[in-house]
């Protein structure tokens, strides 16, 4: 049996219905010594066993599942294809200890299947790639027009302040996977209270000695209250259209 690692990728298969995937039997990696209820035969540790109430422990043999090939998970695209061109499959399944479940592997289908299912995938991975690019770039357009409204709206609530200054805070708020006010929904939808938490963010490590005070070894919640009577002042003047 070859184990083949597969890369991962989000390209269009073919779908299985319900039915055909509640029918497919379900495969063990053993993770102790055990032996075949059928035949006999020893089943080692990381062996691939079948496990029912009827006839306990059986062999891939003894299951009529010999000959099925490994194909682990990793690649949802390939694994739905070579399945639905695989007449007899299974699915794969490990006990985890670590996290108390079972976890998916991979399934068995056939070799053929595999093969077939690798060269439909090669056909329209051109096509797949193209498809990523586009995506890529839509969601980079979307990112810009996301941090260009951002920054319109701090101007409309903070009008004094500097219009770098405001480029600068819209970036850093929304930049992506970063978890900072920006990425909120609150922010997606421009709300005034998530902007002027992004603005007061950024008042507080550029115009006050906040991060010198940390660095002295003050505590956040000391430094903060040290520090913001001068964040208020600094966000009053830029409401009311001043800048110093």
């Amino acid at each position: 049996m070859r184990h083949l690692t597969r890369g991962s990728t989000h390209g269009l298969g073919v779908s299985l219905s319900r039915d055909a995937r509640r029918a497919r039997p379900v495969v063990w990696i053993s993770h102790k010594d055990a032996k075949c209820n059928s035949c006999g035969a020893g089943l080692g540790r990381g062996k691939l066993i079948v496990i029912d109430r009827a006839q306990g422990i059986r062999c891939l043999e003894c299951a009529s599942l010999a000959g099925l090939e490994f194909l682990p998970s990793g690649d949802a695209a390939l694994t739905r294809r070579a399945l639905a061109r695989s007449s007899p499959s299974a699915v794969v399944v490990k006990f985890s200890r670590a996290r108390k479940r079972n976890e998916r592997q991979g399934v068995l289908v056939e070799e053929t299947a595999i093969e077939e299912a690798e060269s439909e995938n090669a056909k329209d991975e051109a096509r797949r790639e193209t498809q990523r690019q586009q995506r890529r770039l839509r969601d980079a357009v979307a990112e810009q027009k996301y941090v260009a409204a951002f920054t319109a709206k701090l101007l409309a609530l903070f009008p004094g302040a500097p219009l770098q200054a405001a480029e600068v805070i819209a970036a850093r708020a929304c930049e992506k996977y970063s978890g900072r006010v920006g990425r909120s929904a609150q922010a997606k939808a421009l709300d005034e209270e998530a902007v002027t938490l992004a603005v007061r963010a950024h008042v507080r490590h550029e115009f006050t000695e906040y991060d010198r005070l940390l660095a002295e070894g003050l505590e956040p919640i000391e430094a903060r209250a040290r520090v913001r009577p001068a964040i208020e002042q600094r966000l009053t003047l830029w409401r009311e259209g001043r800048s110093d």
